[in-house]
Formats: structure tokens, sequence, C-alpha cells
């Protein structure tokens, strides 16, 4: 029962660690054609908001997934369990480097518009493909050695 409740948890925290990103792509579309300041900064703010819903899901997402791996007996070295873990640390670094740098650039002299919606466009994709790899793993359960 326990880790049938453990991975419910586990699945819920996947949705909030991926879902809030195919919201940010519709607005960032409507970042793209605003020329209101004020609707601009708006935008940002929820954009911050969507990053920080994600990275504290993230966290229940690794503690919960830690859980069912120990109460379900999966050995930590098994290939799909080794995979999910190293696309993790690559999604972690990456949204630690990708999102919060460009959002400091908001509201500076160096701030472009143009340049600074295209980055976060690049790097939602970016975060969505290595989650949904990681999502794969988890789901497909792979032996890869």
């Amino acid at each position: 029962m326990i880790y049938s409740i453990i991975v419910f948890i586990h699945v819920i925290s996947a949705i909030l660690s991926i879902g809030p990103f195919f919201v940010l792509l519709p607005m960032l579309k409507k970042m793209r054609t605003t020329e209101n300041h004020h609707a601009l900064e708006a935008y940002v703010g929820t954009f911050s908001t969507a990053i920080r819903i994600v990275k504290h899901a993230g966290h229940v997402l690794v503690t919960t997934g830690l859980l069912a791996m120990w109460l379900g007996g999966w050995n930590l070295m098994t290939s799909w369990i080794v995979m999910t873990f190293a696309v993790m640390i690559s999604s972690i670094v990456f949204l630690a480097s990708a999102f919060k740098p460009t959002i400091r650039t908001f509201n500076t002299p160096e701030f472009d518009q143009h340049q600074f919606i295209n980055k976060l466009v690049k790097s939602v994709w970016i975060y969505i493909v290595l989650l949904l790899i990681m999502l794969w793993f988890m789901v497909a359960k792979p032996t890869l050695w």
C-alpha cells in the first residue's frame, strides 16, 4: 500500500515537473508580440514562478523516486535507473544554468526582448526533451546492459 502511495506521489511530481513548461510555450508566444512592458514583466514573473514550481516538484520527484526504488527492491545499478539519474543530473544542471541567467537580464541594459524570448523558448524545449527522455526511462524501463 505504501509503495503505491509513493509511486502515485512520484507520478504527480513528475507531472508538476514537466507540465508547467507546456503552459509556458503559448505564453512565450504572447511575450514575443507584446510591447507593453508591464505585461512583459508579469509574463517574466509567471515564468519565474513556474520554474520554482518545477524545481520544488523535482525535489519531491527525486525523493519519492528513491523511496519507490528502495521499497520496490530495485537495484541502483539497473541500466534504466542509472540512465534516469544521468539524465536527471543533466536536467538539474541545465535548469540551473539555462533559465536564471536569462531571466536575470530582464530590466537590465543588456536586455533584448527578441534574444531573451528566443533563449527561453530554446531552453524550454531542451528541458522538455530531457524530461521526456527521463520519463521514457522510468516508464519503459529498458534493459540497456
